[in-house]
């Protein structure tokens, strides 16, 4: 009978590395007392290989992918380095692609800074301009902002770049994904040229690559890699079901009780809402959170879930980058993702500082491609269950009759790609920011019995 498929160890290639403490990194001793109160004992890969480098000054690229603790890999640096300067400067600049991870940033920051006299600002749209430009003017030394925004202020003549020392690039590879490549360009070419730039991205794709060799200089290189990472702690279960029933199976999944914090992905902003409003309908609390979503939206849904208000927060993949919230118990990927590397992030959601996690898919068979390649990337088979009792042979609903002059049937929810009822598959992109989108989701338990078909 298959279980889960868990790895509560790194691969053997990671067995190699000898654990580094926390107290073990050359940092200030104002740094470790604020990395001991956020709990930090055992630096993650990404830490104890990046964070000698970069407080040395030098140029990095590093790799790896979400909840590996890159966070602090990079703002420990940015103190580190910034600690003695003089205050109501503006020494270091973190460029990220959402407003949720410019305020995790910024959340990270204020904790591991507290004994610090460094303060930070976070710069994104979506809200008003006053208190940001308050926060920059009143002499907050390092800006955590996305390229929207920033460029606003810069344009605006907020932002004096001339102390400037560091540059990050955060989540590089989904900037550039969601079409914000011609504003990073503008950022970078104002700021000094006599500058450490780190540059953090969980692949390297062309684009990432040549900004690196066009802006860096000399840098290091620092890779963990992914499958060493999306696999600790994580059991990994595939529940195939058509396309057409994976509300009612994600419904029927809910009615064990052990799902207590469940972070729910859709591929697109559309059926996020959809089954969000189907979920609440089923008197399941639910909050959604994707690109549309105004930024108090956002938040409002983001502590009703980090409170316990809503049992489910379902997301799209770009807005679900900066969620950071402890005790997920389960990832449920409604919509297998394209790229097999998006699966790796999702997962990270869960098992998060080395706890435990559960994350299930419901696979429809035109995904089975797409899931392969997750599960070649990953390097094992994901084990395959039905639910007892579950009537997996329902019919489809009706499609509803075509939309007068659009052949086909697709109406406002139904674009190109949308197909297979109604929360079939889908292939719209999702974004962030105003300069987004430029270019182009008692109780019955699985039966384990079933194998791979």
């Amino acid at each position: 009978m298959p279980e889960p498929q868990r790895r509560t160890h790194p691969p053997p290639a990671g067995r190699d590395e000898p654990e580094v403490r926390f107290d073990q990194l050359p940092l200030h001793p104002s740094l470790h007392a604020g990395a001991r109160e956020m709990g930090y004992e055992s630096a993650t890969p990404i830490q104890s290989r990046a964070i000698p480098e970069a407080v040395l000054g030098r140029d990095l690229v590093a790799t790896a992918q979400t909840g590996t603790g890159k966070t602090a890999a990079f703002l420990l640096p940015i103190l580190e380095r910034t600690l003695d300067l003089p205050p109501g400067r503006i020494y270091a600049l973190v460029l990220t692609p959402t407003r949720e991870l410019a305020l995790q940033a910024e959340e990270f920051l204020a904790k591991l800074g507290r004994y610090t006299r460094r303060r930070g600002v976070a710069v994104y749209g979506g809200v008003g301009y006053d208190a940001q430009i308050r926060a920059v003017r009143g002499g907050a030394e390092i800006v955590v902002a996305t390229p929207g925004r920033l460029l606003d202020l810069m344009e605006q003549g907020h932002l004096d770049w001339k102390d400037l020392k560091i540059l990050v690039l955060d989540e590089a590879d989904r900037m550039l994904d969601m079409g914000f490549l011609p504003d990073v360009r503008r950022v970078l070419k104002a700021l000094p040229r006599e500058r450490q730039t780190m540059l953090f991205s969980a692949t390297m794709p062309p684009a990432v690559v040549e900004l690196a060799r066009e802006f860096l200089r000399s840098p290091r290189m620092v890779h963990v890699d992914p499958t060493t990472v999306a696999a600790v702690g994580v059991s990994h279960l595939a529940l195939p079901v058509p396309a057409h029933l994976k509300a009612e199976l994600l419904r029927e999944l809910l009615l064990d009780a052990t799902m207590t914090s469940v972070l729910v992905f859709t591929r697109t902003k559309h059926r996020a809402n959809r089954l969000a409003q189907q979920l609440t309908r089923w008197s399941i609390p639910a909050g959604v959170i994707h690109g549309n979503r105004s930024q108090s939206q956002r938040l409002k849904a983001l502590e009703g879930f980090r409170g316990g208000d809503h049992r489910v927060l379902v997301a799209t993949d770009i807005a679900a980058r900066g969620i950071d919230v402890e005790g997920v118990s389960h990832v449920v990927n409604f919509d297998v993702p394209h790229e097999a590397e998006v699966y790796v992030h999702r997962v990270g959601r869960t098992a998060r500082a080395q706890a435990r996690g559960d994350a299930y898919t419901l696979v429809s068979p035109d995904e089975d491609a797409d899931f392969g390649r997750i599960e070649r990337l990953l390097g094992f088979p994901i084990p395959r269950a039905k639910i007892p009792g579950f009537a997996y042979d329902a019919a489809a609903p009706p499609r509803p009759p075509s939309a007068p002059g659009r052949p086909g049937g697709h109406g406002r929810h139904g674009g190109r790609g949308d197909h297979g009822g109604r929360f079939g598959r889908g292939a719209r992109r999702d974004g962030d920011d105003r300069r987004r989108g430029r270019r182009g989701y008692g109780p019955r338990r699985p039966d384990r019995s079933q194998g791979r078909p």
